[in-house]
């Protein structure tokens, strides 16, 4: 038992938690196993488990420098190990930058200090601390270090270092004084209406969007959904939270008349001037919700003949464009493209082969000698899905560098913690996730039984023997297009809550990563692309975390709902911290005026998530809840003392309720507040229904009002003023900073 407990802790497994309930929960010696299993530990005698356990640590003591090692500026260093007694004359340290070019300097015995001693029985390890080059920069580099004993004996390693920044980026008038603030409004950009779109929100709408908000709101950042590719398969496939590939773009977002190609491609052009086709294009755009798979299958038709344009008659500079493209995004491109082609060749094939757990099983390992085949011969069809990324990039580069200009923060983006189990990057880099475990959440209020998300967890040792390189490309490929980007989960960084295959979710366990790294790294890509970032750190997430964030200057995500006191009371508005963005609600949550009419408790019902007796509770919950904010609402000085006290009698969210609601927001202290749109414009339908799937339209709802009318309705203009108003009284608005 103590062996497996110390394999436990080693291996980063943490064997007990509380709840939110104040319930300990401690892991049995069986769930420790099959977390150890699970990670390539044999775990099933002590013998074998000994043994693992002293490899792990003979490969770091026996090592001379760490394989890959995270350090920050200014006091940037590369630790080495050298067994004791043996007497160190001089350590040369060449350093081989991301950028090119090398960094080089030569220590003597008094130059380099003790970081720690190791002991193991009899014997001892002394670990030095080396300092790195001054002229050493910021970035992802290569070290070569030898060291010369005084018996004559040279030892060498080579060593991935990353030079890292302390903190995340932040911008100065937000930073200084610790009182700068602004605000911006969410969207969810599929469910863009416009009078030109294809039935979905795109990128052109988007940059509509960007002018409403810089002009009619004064805002400075405009949040987004996580634009992840998917698979555009109702109703199990849309959820921008569980996507296809974290670091390609769903091809729903191009505005294919805008693509270069579109203008020369005569074939696209007599296709979209057909009477049919113009007539499937309004019917996607005036059906109620997002048709994905329609949408998804007319830009897939246009996108493949503006490719066969491209590759006939584009000009030198843009195939050259292209190319480099290519060449930047390397294996990871060449990957994902491959896994759509072989999606749409053996889909084809055989409709029930719906993702690639179904297909043969020579082609479910992209290094097979079947996949390599595939691709020389379908390579025109790899190009093809190359391609719409190329051209997604061009149009979120080009809305990225309005949004910055007009808006100041810009765009604000999203990072979803999940990757379908099923998808293109479970498939093209499956040594980086561990099978036999799956990701949820221990027991909440919400789901007593804690919560399984059916996709597996990341093999932490795996990305660090790799220099968190699919870690860091999932921020870069979305921090390259925006000010602003939003970590979904972010206790991810700390540990996740595993749960054994066979096992319930309420047993299941947290394991640890590699947080100090992944935060560094995190700083590193926010500094590179002055992105602001904030960390979803809702629900059972400790002090200790939320001050790491903090000393990192990682933003805290505050909501209007669960922002309360011990008492149930709502906090004051003086109480909200400053380091922190507050929003007025989620995709998984009610809208301001949905909460108010109770109507995600009547979703729920209808969507047979509750029955009568659980209704009944959510809705005598809901007066009370209701009261406590009319309360605070009331202290805040927002609503005029002749007002109704009394939250039962006012059954709509009225335009006074509406404006203090939103004036309590702004006033707050925090740095960034981000309104939905759908609570800008008083809707009542949430996004997702958590729990639902074909019994509620999730992530298929559009606007109430095309964009269009948001500059020319005057009930539209009537929400916009509002905002701006409140943005103005509380020195948000964009120009209005100091």
């Amino acid at each position: 038992m103590d062996a497996l407990d110390l394999a436990a802790e080693e291996w980063g497994i943490e064997r007990e938690f509380w709840d939110i309930f104040g319930h300990k929960h401690v892991a049995s010696s069986a769930i420790e196993e099959k977390i150890l299993l699970a990670l390539g530990v044999s775990a099933s005698s002590l013998g074998k488990l000994e043994k693992d356990r002293q490899q792990r640590f003979e490969q770091q003591v026996n090592r001379l420098a760490p394989s890959v090692h995270v350090t920050a500026q200014p006091d940037a260093y590369l630790p080495v190990s050298i067994e004791a007694g043996a007497a160190i004359v001089s350590v040369q340290l060449n350093i081989m930058l991301e950028e090119g070019g090398q960094a080089a300097a030569t220590y003597a015995p008094d130059q380099i200090g003790v970081l720690r001693q190791i002991a193991c029985g009899e014997r001892r390890w002394i670990v030095y601390r080396i300092p790195l080059p001054p002229e050493s920069p910021l970035g992802y580099h290569s070290a070569i270090v030898e060291v010369r004993l005084e018996d004559g004996v040279a030892r060498g390693a080579l060593s991935h270092v990353i030079v890292t920044p302390e903190q995340a980026y932040l911008p100065e008038h937000l930073s200084a004084n610790g009182s700068g603030k602004t605000a911006g409004v969410s969207i969810s950009l599929f469910g863009l209406r416009s009078e030109r779109n294809w039935g979905c929100g795109d990128l052109t709408d988007l940059r509509a969007v960007v002018d409403w908000a810089a002009d009619d709101l004064q805002a400075s950042l405009i949040g987004l959904n996580p634009l992840h590719a998917l698979h555009n398969r109702f109703p199990y496939n849309t959820s921008p939270y569980l996507p296809l590939s974290l670091y390609y773009k769903n091809l729903i977002y191009v505005d294919v008349e805008r693509v270069p190609e579109m203008r020369s491609s005569k074939m696209a052009q007599r296709l979209f001037s057909s009477s049919k086709v113009q007539a499937e294009l309004a019917a996607l755009r005036e059906i109620e919700y997002i048709d994905y798979e329609g949408v998804d299958r007319i830009k897939k038709r246009f996108l493949k003949c503006l490719y066969l344009e491209f590759e006939r008659s584009a000009e030198p500079s843009r195939r050259e464009a292209f190319e480099k493209f290519r060449h930047r995004e390397g294996t990871l491109l060449e990957r994902f493209a491959l896994y759509c082609a072989l999606d749409e060749v053996l889909h084809k094939q055989d409709r029930s082969r719906w993702t690639w757990r179904d297909w043969p099983a020579e082609y479910q390992d992209p290094k097979s000698e079947a996949c390599q085949c595939f691709a020389i011969e379908h390579w025109r069809l790899c190009r093809y899905y190359e391609y719409i990324q190329f051209v997604l990039e061009e149009q979120l580069s080009e809305v990225h560098q309005y949004a910055r200009e007009r808006l100041g923060i810009g765009l604000y983006h999203d990072l979803a913690l999940a990757t379908d189990s099923h998808g293109a990057d479970l498939w093209a880099h499956r040594d980086y996730y561990v099978v036999g475990c799956r990701v949820g959440s221990p027991p909440d209020a919400f789901a007593p039984k804690g919560q399984d998300w059916a996709f597996p967890p990341p093999n932490a040792d795996a990305h660090r023997q790799n220099g968190y390189q699919l870690f860091r490309e999932s921020i870069r490929k979305i921090a390259r297009f925006g000010g602003a980007l939003r970590i979904d989960h972010v206790m991810r960084l700390f540990h996740l809550f595993w749960i054994p295959d066979g096992v319930a979710a309420k047993d299941g366990v947290y394991v640890r990563d590699h947080a100090e790294d992944l935060l560094h790294v995190l700083a590193l890509e926010s500094v590179r692309h002055e992105n602001i970032i904030v960390g979803e750190d809702l629900g059972t997430v400790t002090d200790e975390i939320r001050e790491t964030l903090k000393k990192f200057r990682v933003l805290s995500y505050r909501l209007f709902y669960f922002e309360k006191n011990r008492d149930g009371s709502l906090k004051r508005t003086q109480d909200y911290p400053h380091q922190a963005l507050v929003a007025s609600t989620t995709h998984d949550l009610p809208t301001i005026a949905g909460f108010w009419t109770a109507r995600d408790v009547e979703a729920r019902l209808a969507a047979r998530l509750a029955d009568a007796a659980g209704y009944e509770r959510q809705i005598r919950e809901r007066r009370q809840e209701k009261q406590l904010m009319l309360d605070a609402l009331h202290n805040e000085g927002l609503l005029p003392a002749d007002y109704a006290r009394d939250a039962a009698l006012i059954s709509e969210l009225d335009g006074l309720m509406h404006n203090a609601i939103i004036g309590y927001l702004a006033q707050t202290p925090s740095m960034l507040l981000l309104l939905n749109q759908e609570d800008l414009t008083k809707e009542t339908e949430q996004q997702n229904l958590p729990g639902s799937t074909a019994e509620y339209p999730n992530w298929r709802r559009k606007m109430k009002w095309s964009v269009e009318d948001l500059r020319t309705k005057q009930r539209a203009r009537d929400f916009s003023q509002m905002f701006r108003n409140q943005l103005a009284r509380t020195g948000r608005a964009r120009g209005g900073l100091d």
